[in-house]
């Protein structure tokens, strides 16, 4: 595995990504922290949040709304992604370890893992969709 230098900004983003369940952007990532670090850049937010990716660090979720999302847990789960507003969050249910092993028996040992979006309305879009009614 590649070998990254220690990186102050690379720490602030992971701790900003556990200590949230909204699974930002990388521009509120930066925004989030710009306060408290005048020297950073959007670049800097991708570059390091790419480094975070390749160290199994996070997960990249590509919501569809053009702009990727991040998530500091790392263990398996699911997702809700909002087909309004592309807003992510976490599925409570128990990882199907059957599916992934049917998966395997049926192409081979070629699967690593998996993972499993759902889509559908957010908590807030639904509520507004009622509000509508």
């Amino acid at each position: 595995m590649t070998r990254f230098k220690r990186s102050r900004q690379r720490e602030r983003i992971l701790s900003l990504l556990h200590s949230t369940k909204s699974h930002p952007t990388a521009a509120w990532i930066y925004e989030s922290l710009k306060p408290e670090m005048p020297d950073l850049s959007l670049g800097t937010v991708y570059r390091n949040l790419k480094i975070l990716e390749i160290q199994g660090k996070l997960q990249v979720l590509h919501s569809g709304s053009g702009f990727d999302r991040f998530d500091g847990d790392t263990k398996p789960h699911y997702h809700l992604i909002c087909t309004q507003c592309g807003a992510v969050e976490d599925v409570d249910l128990p990882v199907q370890a059957e599916l992934e092993q049917k998966a395997k028996d049926l192409l081979g040992q070629r699967i690593s893992g998996h993972r499993l979006d759902f889509f559908g309305l957010c908590d807030h879009c639904f509520r507004k969709s009622l509000d509508k009614v």
